[in-house]
């Protein structure tokens, strides 16, 4: 063999063996990649050629799948009651993706998890039969939040204080999936993202919101829990009107009636009083509140329930002045339904917070348990003796306070409202909150309430967390305790 040749042969030898550690790195190393590649659209083929696994509520699925009339995808994403339970689903869209429930368990639901595979399929690659997603929803409780939320813009959450579970998520506007789960909803989309109420953001996990006097709970959680004040019915150091520390700004309270000068916690939370817990965040400093804030759930990065919610914020690096107004839930508090819910939760629950999960199962297409959520994984916020406390004050902030409308016969129901500040200088409409808890006094059964009214239409001299958030509260509770 001449020399040309022999270099001619031992570069193409060179060429093949390159070919072949291309081709083994592409099917060894990058084939997992390239097949979760966005663009694959062979991952929506796979994803719709069968019927989707249902999301359960109650035992009954909330979702199924319809055949199409054409193309390559064999199947889309239905609804029961999609309006309903859009809070809790989210959608699955084969044009814009998979959201919430539908989108962190879109392997379960399409038959893709390798859980759901034997070791023959994992080798062929086949596509298994699709799992379940059981979740704790009451459809009672859910079907109370959204017919009394109404036309308001707003959300509700509701919880069971000993197992955490979600027993109803509400948003509202709401909309429904099933109209944006094909590849001809355009429209449909189109309006939903030009709608200025966002019907799409999940405000009860994703619209932190300054959450006003209901953050009272949590600064009077702080000033037991640190020795300031020995007990709800200990007279607080609390003038009335009260100037801002370092400022000459005066904080007044919304009844210049209400005896709130030098009150006790509990008369404090009974009228509603600036001046005692704007004061008291003062005297414990922002260290101590964001502490306590921090024990109920706020400044969590990842709470996931399973879908992930927006943090709640205590701020920092203020001055007195602005921790003072953090004390009534203003300057730069902000809270989802969400961590309000899991506030009036852990009082409930003498001082012991159970994390808060949607879904108390993943299963396979026979019911074998792929996943499961644990009820009352708990960790204490405050002392037995802080949370017994609050919740006798909360008490009577529904019996002769300002939380009136959400009293149930036969139960004993705890609450706080709240009206923030919406805008500069509170231009725009008040939003309006309440938390609470409710137990039957028979049954021992027990829930946890959030509510918040962002806009109902109301003058702004009619908006009150009594007013508007609490009889929302009240059906809800009643649902939960089965009346």
């Amino acid at each position: 063999m001449n020399k040309t040749i022999r270099r001619a042969s031992v570069f193409c030898l060179l060429m093949v063996l390159a070919l072949l550690v291309r081709a083994t790195w592409v099917q060894a190393y990058e084939a997992r990649a390239l097949a979760d590649d966005e663009h694959n659209r062979r991952n929506t083929i796979a994803q719709y050629a069968q019927p989707l696994g249902d999301i359960i509520v109650a035992g009954s699925p909330v979702t199924g799948s319809k055949r199409t009339s054409g193309g390559d995808l064999q199947y889309k994403r239905t609804y029961t009651q999609g309006e309903l339970y859009a809070a809790v689903t989210g959608y699955s869209s084969q044009a814009y993706g998979a959201t919430q429930l539908e989108g962190i368990y879109s392997d379960v639901l399409d038959g893709t998890d390798d859980r759901l595979k034997n070791p023959a399929d994992v080798i062929t690659g086949r596509q298994t039969a699709p799992g379940s997603v059981l979740t704790t929803i009451d459809p009672d409780v859910q079907k109370a939040a959204f017919e009394a939320l109404g036309d308001d813009k707003g959300a509700a959450v509701a919880m069971d204080p000993k197992t955490g579970r979600i027993l109803g998520m509400v948003s509202s506007p709401s909309y429904d999936p099933s109209g944006i789960s094909g590849t001809a909803d355009g429209d449909a989309w189109q309006e939903l993202l030009d709608d200025k109420d966002k019907p799409l953001v999940n405000r009860a996990l994703r619209q932190p919101l300054a959450p006003g006097s209901t953050f009272k709970l949590v600064v009077a959680a702080a000033a037991l829990e640190d020795g300031l004040y020995g007990s709800v019915d200990e007279p607080t150091d609390s003038p009335d009107p009260y100037t801002l520390p370092g400022t000459t700004t005066v904080l007044k309270n919304e009844s210049s009636t209400a005896p709130c000068e030098n009150a006790t916690l509990r008369t404090a939370l009974k009228y509603s009083c600036n001046t005692v817990f704007a004061k008291a965040a003062a005297d414990l400093g922002q260290d101590k509140v964001k502490a306590m804030a921090d024990r109920f759930g706020f400044d969590t990065k990842e709470l996931d329930v399973p879908v992930r919610a927006s943090e709640s914020v205590y701020p920092t690096g203020m001055d007195k002045a602005q921790t003072a107004l953090t004390g009534i839930g203003q300057f730069e508090v902000t809270a989802t339904p969400m961590q309000m819910a899991m506030v009036s939760a852990a009082l409930a629950n003498g001082g012991e917070l159970a994390a808060p999960h949607m879904v108390s199962q993943v299963t396979d297409e026979n019911g074998a348990t792929l996943e499961e959520f644990p009820d009352g994984d708990t960790e204490r916020v405050v002392s037995g003796s802080t949370a017994e406390q609050l919740r006798s004050a909360m008490v009577t902030v529904v019996e002769e306070g300002t939380g009136t409308n959400a009293r149930i016969p036969g139960a004993e129901v705890g609450g706080k409202t709240g009206t923030a500040q919406n805008g500069v200088d509170n231009s725009n409409t008040p939003y309006a909150w309440f938390t609470s808890y409710a137990k039957d006094r028979s049954t021992g059964k027990e829930v946890a309430v959030a509510v918040v009214v962002e806009d109902s239409g109301s003058a702004r001299s009619e908006v009150s967390g009594n007013g508007l958030a609490a009889p929302i509260a009240q059906k809800m509770m009643k649902a939960a305790l089965g009346g």
